[in-house]
């Protein structure tokens, strides 16, 4: 073999092994968004492309470092608890306007973690940074609760949504949580948080790893209206 053919041999396998490289470091970096984000990237990679999502998640993890994002307090969980509890009870009798209420509890708290909440498709996005894996529920509930009517049952699965988003919220360490999708906090052992949260407290595991529409013993039925 010349030598000149030799020097395009070592080229050709430079460059394959460069593009190798790439290839395989792109690969990881989207599987460990795929991780994070769960199906919030797949969401997005499907309406803008692979690596236009890729860009924008690292944008979107940029922006919400720079929140001043805070923990909340255990008098603080105490009350929300409590008014989710109460909340919760008021389903029987009022399906739509418990499930507004909740939508209003569940921004309430992410305003106190340190959320801006004025722009509400920022505000969604800012949210899969850290509430990924409760996302997709959020949003269907927000859906839901945005019609003119619903149906009955259809309330009943958004306010599980508004309740798994929460619980994310309120036991969030300090909402600034690296975890993979499909995964979510459940309340700390020995917590201090009052005993009028233990109906919210119980149900935490249970709707951390459960998928939207399970779980649905813990909310009351609501009356049948002939």
């Amino acid at each position: 073999m010349s030598a000149g053919a030799l020097v395009a041999l070592v080229i050709v396998l430079v460059v394959i092994a460069v593009a190798a490289t790439v290839a395989g470091t792109m690969i990881l970096r989207r599987a460990a968004l795929r991780r994070r984000f769960g199906p919030e990237y797949d969401r997005l990679a499907q309406e803008v492309g692979a690596r236009r999502a890729t860009a924008e998640l690292a944008e979107r993890r940029r922006r919400v470092e720079e929140l001043d994002l805070r923990p909340l307090t255990a008098e603080k969980r105490a009350g929300y608890g409590r008014e989710w509890t109460a909340l919760q009870e008021r389903f029987v009798d009022s399906p739509a306007h418990t499930a507004k209420a909740a939508a209003a509890l569940v921004t309430a708290v992410a305003a106190d973690c340190g959320y801006s909440i004025g722009d509400e498709d920022q505000f969604l996005t800012d949210l899969s940074v850290y509430h990924a894996p409760r996302l997709a529920e959020y949003r269907r509930a927000r859906e839901t609760t945005g019609r003119t009517a619903a149906a009955t049952e259809d309330l009943r699965q958004a306010l599980l949504g508004y309740r798994a988003m929460f619980l994310d919220l309120l036991w969030a360490p300090d909402n600034a949580v690296d975890r993979p999708a499909g995964s979510a906090d459940a309340p700390p052992d020995g917590t201090t948080a009052a005993a009028d949260t233990t109906a919210v407290h119980t149900t935490a595991s249970r709707t951390s790893d459960a998928p939207s529409g399970t779980g649905d013993e813990t909310l009351p039925q609501p009356a049948q209206k002939g």
